[in-house]
């Protein structure tokens, strides 16, 4: 979609720049599709805030997607291009010609009216965009998204705007994936994938343009830990943009982890195991 800017009537319009919801249905959400959210404000059940910075907002409802595309060799039709608030990516609105409705994430490409389908078999022309297949069948350097980790459990991988991995080969029953970082991993070959890349991709292209925009996303303000006293944070303190004057030089979180080039994934063995090269092009321990 493209990015479209204001005339500067206002100050905040001078610097708003949006996605144009051009194409998009301004019908409500299918309502057997769709469940009720509850806003945390970022609290835990103890009432303890374990998410900064968040509370308020616009009310939302959950949109259910499947992830997992089990209605097999049954074409559906594209009946409408949704916006959806709870992710980056907007949705299409699919019907099966039995009748049954879904939500799937929207590739780039696909418009109102085209007829997609998930299947266990494939020809060389059925690779189109929104179609779903295991991974085994797909040949290598299609780009793909919304791919399963473990098979039957749901896509995990490249759900966001703008996101594509590519499959970089299949053998032994294994395929090689190129993901969005650069990180090189394997994953089982029955692992399902929908070929194309998740539309959106000028989402991150947006300004803004004024803090209230932002409340209605549920997003409050925070504060600059250079800007606070020494006392409220590790990198307050000093005289101007100077780290001095009892802050650290290393720009840290507040309760003292390093916040640049320090590495915060947690990763499990078996996670690691399925990794050929990091996304820094480094290689494992262990792997030659």
């Amino acid at each position: 979609m493209a990015i479209h800017s204001f005339r500067p009537l206002t100050p905040a319009g001078r610097f708003t720049s949006l996605n144009k919801r051009e194409g998009l249905s301004k019908e409500r959400p299918v309502r057997g599709l769709t469940e009720p959210m509850n806003k945390t404000g970022g609290r835990n059940v103890y009432g303890r805030v374990t998410s900064r910075h968040r509370g308020g907002g616009h009310k939302q409802l959950y949109r259910i997607i499947d992830f997992k595309r089990d209605i097999l060799d049954m074409p559906a039709r594209v009946q409408a291009l949704e916006y959806d608030p709870n992710r980056t990516s907007n949705i299409a609105l699919i019907a099966y010609t039995n009748g049954e409705k879904r939500y799937i994430l929207a590739p780039n490409g696909l418009k109102v009216g085209d007829t997609i389908f998930a299947s266990n078999k494939a020809t060389t022309n059925d690779f189109n965009v929104g179609n779903n297949f295991p991974l085994e069948l797909i040949p290598p350097s299609t780009l793909l998204h919304c791919v399963e980790l473990v098979p039957t459990r749901g896509a995990k991988i490249a759900r966001s705007a703008g996101t594509a991995l590519e499959l970089v080969a299949v053998e032994n029953g294994v395929a090689q994936l190129k993901m969005p970082s650069g990180e090189l991993r394997v994953v089982n070959a029955k692992c399902r994938a929908t070929i194309g890349e998740v539309g959106n991709g000028d989402h991150n292209k947006q300004s803004l343009g004024k803090a209230g925009r932002s409340r209605w996303l549920g997003r409050r303000p925070h504060v600059r830990g250079m800007a606070m006293n020494p006392v409220d944070h590790p990198n307050g303190g000093g005289q101007g943009k100077s780290k001095g004057g009892g802050g650290r030089q290393q720009l840290v979180s507040p309760w003292g982890q390093l916040a640049k080039g320090f590495p915060t994934r947690r990763r499990s063995k078996q996670s690691n195991s399925m990794i050929i090269v990091h996304h820094n092009g480094r290689k494992p321990r262990g792997r030659k």
